[in-house]
């Protein structure tokens, strides 16, 4: 019998039609990733799973129990946790006084013994205890915001892009961390824009595309397909579009503030995959397209 299983399901923001007919399911001890580029509509899936969206049409199952209706606090109360995008820790809180705060739902008794779990998978969170929060680092924060869920001792940990704005290096961290937690017991249900990686854990994928799913299988089977070429092609255009559409008009902004830029310091700015050629071509087409007289130059 599957954990999770999620029905059919459309949700709306307004009038705008977000997801479009999901269903899939997560069974006790597997990795499912939900993979897509942005604006998908991964997010939302998830956070309607949580309680907090809720779906016009379809069902969210949990452990055979149905989640329609539920508040998001009596969500977690049944054994699902969710580790949000931006992990949204309490910046003004201690690491310790996040980590309280996670076991809100346990009794007193559990969240010492839950804490000091926290602390072996997380040495470096036990080193800063006493430490605000806001002063992490990106990479800790994260391992804190994954340690504040496991203190709700959840039945499924969900994680909402745990990669996102980390360096590399960090990224690998993280993705160990969900390897153990897997090792140990823990169902996990991962979205992420990141296909490599979630895939090279996954034991089962779902691509989501504009609202739908629109290719499941095997983490190893998409990982041996076209789908992270396809996937990499749409981050590039995404990434045109954010610059033809959103940078270079607001450098135009600051151009006119008296802000002044060079060529060489826009080289760096623009997407390191692209060669060198490409990027330079790129900053010309956009000069010519846009009205932003010396900014380029």
């Amino acid at each position: 019998m599957a954990m999770l299983e999620v029905e059919n399901i459309h949700v709306y923001y307004g009038s705008i039609h977000a997801v479009k007919g999901v269903s899939f399911q997560v069974n006790e001890g597997e990795i499912v990733t939900l993979i897509g580029a942005n604006g998908a509509g991964k997010s939302t899936v998830l956070n309607t799973v949580s309680g907090l969206l809720h779906p016009r049409t379809g069902s969210v199952r949990f452990m055979d129990q149905d989640l329609k209706g539920a508040a998001p606090h009596k969500v977690v109360e049944r054994g699902l946790a969710q580790v949000p995008e931006g992990r949204r820790i309490f910046l003004q809180m201690t690491v310790e006084e996040n980590l309280e705060m996670g076991a809100y739902t346990q009794p007193g008794s559990a969240v010492a013994p839950g804490m000091e779990d926290v602390y072996k998978r997380f040495p470096r969170l036990e080193e800063r205890r006493r430490q605000v929060a806001g002063t992490l680092s990106g990479g800790e924060q994260q391992m804190l915001a994954m340690g504040r869920a496991l203190m709700s001792q959840p039945k499924l940990l969900m994680l909402d892009e745990p990669s996102m704005g980390l360096a590399p290096l960090l990224v690998e961290q993280i993705f160990d961390i969900i390897r153990e937690l897997h090792a140990a017991g823990t169902t996990i249900l991962l979205v992420e824009q990141n296909a490599q990686a979630a895939l090279s854990v996954a034991d089962r994928a779902y691509v989501l595309e504009t609202g739908r799913i629109s290719l499941s299988g095997t983490g190893a089977e998409l990982m041996a397909s076209d789908l992270r070429r396809g996937l990499l092609s749409m981050s590039k255009k995404w990434l045109r579009h954010f610059f033809e559409q959103v940078f270079t008009p607001l450098c135009a902004s600051l151009y006119a503030f008296g802000v002044q830029f060079d060529a060489r310091s826009m080289q760096s700015v623009f997407p390191t995959y692209m060669p060198r050629e490409k990027r330079s071509k790129l900053i010309s087409r956009l000069r010519a397209r846009n009205s932003c007289g010396g900014l380029w130059g």
